[in-house]
């Protein structure tokens, strides 16, 4: 990050990101939901973040942790298994971290 900082937001520039960001934070939650009752899979909801920005800023843990049957110290032991560090976010993972990941999760 640069040192300059960044010009204040009018009114109505704030509500938009501030409404943006809620939307985005909707978004996570539903995907988790639909993952957590199976109404989807992770592989689909991996492939659907190269395309939805909202998706793409979830951290894999979070998406670890919306599987039925893995909690916070599973989900952390299945990161550190795979190689992936705890910060990461679905953008973030490589190619061979996805493959590993949806594998993973494939064989469970």
């Amino acid at each position: 990050m640069s040192s300059m900082s960044l010009r204040p937001l009018s009114p109505s520039e704030r509500a938009a990101a501030l409404h943006k960001a809620a939307a985005a934070r909707a978004a996570r939650a539903a995907a988790k939901e639909r993952l957590k009752n199976g109404k989807t899979s992770a592989a689909d909801l991996i492939g659907a973040a190269a395309a939805d920005d909202a998706l793409a800023r979830m951290r894999v843990v979070e998406l670890l942790e919306a599987l039925p049957g893995i909690g916070k110290v599973r989900a952390a032991a299945i990161m550190e298994q795979l190689g992936i560090a705890a910060s990461r976010r679905l953008r973030g993972l490589g190619i061979h971290q996805r493959q590993a990941l949806v594998d993973f999760i494939d064989e469970k």
